[in-house]
């Protein structure tokens, strides 16, 4: 461009700095004029660099990037082609596309976003809506038939899955996902022949389709477009979902009896995400007396003042099993937890079973209380491809009388039960403790007193002796190990072998409770008749095998059927879950109605015999001994044991107290009746008093002697060393 006159000078400043300076003549060739060249055009043009262009100044230049780019450094202009750093603002429309070809891109403020084609959806660890986007083509998920089901129902089923299968096209993916729906719901409402497989097979079946129709359902809405979609069919099945951008604030979905609410923020980043649910009511037939595993915190908590642990027995389905699920598969840990509302519907339940006695010796007041409980449960498939409840990451959070509001960290099936428990209330009470340990402390130590005159006292060693020694040995060492060890939870495999041990001590001790009942019968029964010998060669032969065998018998089969239920979170004894506590309350309940009838019928006996004596007082005075003896054995025989199974409404303390009292003397009681009140044993006691008197006589005689010996001798070795020192 021509500028005003300039000087040679000026001119010679201007060639040095690149320049060129023109001299033309004006038309009066009297004044010299200046032309400036563009700096940006030829015959040397500026190099910008690409995507840039020069801009000529006054007396410069400067480089600006082209309309659609900007310079990463922020800079408005630049001078040399090393300073350029401008790129795309709209980086879609490159000649070569950022994103992967499965994608399309889509401009954002000076970046880009890779979103799938239609029919394809983002690879495993891929998401939609990034920059490093892929996907892929979308096919129906494989979804086999359970295997070793033989069901005509089932079979038709799958061959319309196959059918769907075989024609699936991405674009119907939700023409796809309603007759699915219409099938299960088919399969799911008409009565077939599902109903009629064993419960095992049922619950087979339930866990393959629950877990089945969510593989699917996630696998097709991956392709779902933008919205919400609906479908509903006659038996109550319903699907509901949402297509959307993963961002802030919650997503809501709605069904005639259950509701879902969750927070975008339990979806870690952003991108095309799909949230739904499906409601299969027919589902519930299939899993009836499913059981239910309770996580540590349902195990046990507090119920008012009193500590209590919940038991698990058969629930009942108190709503719509449903499942959740999102479009991408991992939805085990949640950020934030989603929120279901289920309405019941189902309000006819099983009646609450009376309660339960005491399933433990001197375990104070403790009774099995029936309750039930609304509990938040998903469904957890097993190994074996069946499954059970579960409560873990699911809790309850409000209850109505019609609705229960749960909340849990994952998706799954999911449901609300009804389980009914037995409570067991055990309250503390510190005179029955004292109570129990000193007639239990008691009773250790007459235990052992009798059991050393059993063996040591050969005058009165018998049949009926042998039957005495081996149930003191045998309570001994229940009330022992039941006063060291029976709060020894610490260890849970120890505590199990307590509990087992305590399981056959104290059962061995009935069985021999058992057989001194019977023994006492045929005591009574020699008094009328003559024969008395074989039977009691029938004892001697059979007492050890039974009072021994039998119980290992009931241990064994209980600890391999159940073996778990050896030990409970408070004690080491047997859990009542289950009716676990009756390997022990049965054969007790047995044996003490044995004894009962044997006793009584010994007093009939006794009686007899007695209306029979005339002036023979020898014999009507061991007669009475004898009846005496037979009413003091109502304690030994283990008859007052009944007072514990008693101890249930408003007479359950009064009754505590009594058990307590009487059965833990039960081994002063042996001690009493079987040495103290026998003319044999006070005999022998005797005897080996006076021998420890003629004992302690001797040697209280030998040592005086020794000492008088000893003094001797150092007077006269005293004399000697006088006489030796004159």
């Amino acid at each position: 461009m021509v500028s005003a006159e300039c000087h040679m000078h000026q001119c010679h400043r201007l060639l040095l700095s690149a320049r060129i300076c023109l001299f033309i003549w004006g038309d009066d060739h009297q004044s010299l004029r200046r032309l400036y060249i563009d700096e940006c055009g030829p015959p040397w043009p500026v190099q910008c660099g690409e995507s840039a262009k020069c801009v000529n100044t006054e007396g410069s230049y400067v480089c600006v990037c082209l309309p659609g780019y900007e310079s990463q450094s922020g800079a408005m202009w630049f001078q040399h082609e090393s300073e350029n750093t401008c790129e795309s603002v709209l980086k879609c429309i490159s000649e070569k596309s950022p994103c992967h070809n499965s994608t399309s891109c889509e401009n954002t403020h000076r970046s880009y976003m890779c979103f799938c084609l239609p029919g394809f959806a983002p690879k495993a660890g891929f998401r939609d809506g990034q920059t490093n986007t892929i996907c892929e083509e979308v096919s129906f998920p494989a979804w086999a038939p359970p295997p070793g089901i033989q069901s005509e129902s089932l079979s038709h089923f799958f061959d319309k899955i196959q059918n769907l299968s075989r024609n699936f096209s991405s674009f119907k993916a939700w023409d796809t996902m309603q007759t699915l729906i219409q099938d299960v719901d088919q399969l799911l409402g008409l009565s077939g022949d599902l109903e009629t497989l064993p419960s095992s097979e049922q619950l087979s079946v339930a866990s393959h389709l629950l877990g089945g129709l969510e593989d699917v359902l996630r696998g097709l809405s991956r392709v779902l477009n933008y919205g919400k979609f609906t479908c509903s069919s006659p038996e109550g099945t319903e699907l509901t979902l949402t297509v959307a951008d993963a961002g802030t604030g919650n997503v809501t979905l709605t069904q005639n009896r259950t509701q879902m609410l969750m927070n975008w923020d339990a979806v870690q980043g952003p991108g095309r995400l799909a949230v739904g649910f499906v409601s299969t009511p027919g589902m519930g037939k299939l899993m009836r007396g499913t059981s239910l595993v309770l996580d540590p915190e349902g195990q046990s908590f507090l119920h008012g003042t009193r500590r209590v642990r919940l038991l698990e027995v058969p629930p009942d389905l108190l709503s719509d099993v449903i499942t959740a699920f999102l479009s991408i598969k991992d939805t085990q840990n949640l950020s934030s937890p989603v929120t279901f509302t289920f309405k019941h519907v189902n309000m006819s339940m099983s009646p609450l079973e009376p309660p339960t006695p005491p399933s433990s010796p001197f375990l104070h007041l403790e009774t099995l209380r029936p309750r039930r409980k609304e509990l938040c449960v998903f469904w957890e498939r097993g190994q074996n491809g069946s499954g059970h409840w579960d409560t873990r990451g699911c809790r309850t959070v409000g209850i109505t009388g019609s609705s229960t509001t749960c909340q849990c960290s994952h998706l799954s099936s999911f449901a609300v039960l009804m389980a009914h428990y037995h409570v067991e209330v055990q309250e503390e009470d510190f005179v029955l403790d004292v109570i129990t340990y000193v007639g239990l402390g008691l009773s250790l130590l007459c235990l052992l007193l009798a059991a050393l005159t059993f063996l040591l006292c050969k005058a009165i060693q018998n049949t009926s002796t042998s039957i005495h020694l081996q149930l003191s040995l045998c309570l001994f060492l229940a009330h022992l190990l039941f006063l060291t060890a029976i709060d020894r939870t610490e260890i849970r495999v120890l505590c199990a072998i307590i509990a087992g041990a305590l399981h056959y001590l104290y059962l061995a001790a009935f069985t021999w409770m058992l057989l001194e009942g019977l023994n006492l019968f045929l005591m009574a029964r020699n008094l009328m008749v003559v024969n008395y010998s074989g039977v009691n060669r029938a004892m001697k032969k059979f007492m050890f095998p039974v009072g021994y065998g039998v119980p290992a018998v009931i241990v064994g089969v209980s600890a391999a059927s159940r073996p778990h239920l050896y030990g409970t979170p408070d004690r080491c004894w047997l859990n009542p879950e289950k009716g676990f506590s009756w390997g022990f309350l049965g054969p007790v309940c047995f044996i003490f109605s044995v004894n009962l009838t044997s006793f009584l019928l010994t007093l009939g006996i006794l009686r007899k015999k007695l209306s029979s004596l005339n002036s023979d007082v020898s014999t009507f005075q061991n007669t009475r001994m004898l009846t005496f003896k037979a009413t003091a054995q109502l304690f030994i025989l283990g008859c007052t044991w009944c007072l514990g199974v008693l101890q249930v409404g408003p007479a359950a303390k009064l009754l505590a107290y009594l058990f307590t009292i009487v059965n833990t003397l039960q081994g002063v009681f042996i001690f009493l009746v079987y040495c103290l009140l026998s003319q044999q044993v006070r005999e022998q006691y005797g005897k080996w008093l006076r021998e420890l008197q003629k004992n302690r006589s001797d040697s209280e005689r030998y040592t005086l002697s020794s000492r008088a010996v000893s003094h001797a001798e150092e007077s006269q070795s005293e004399q000697r060393m006088c006489l030796q020192s004159q």
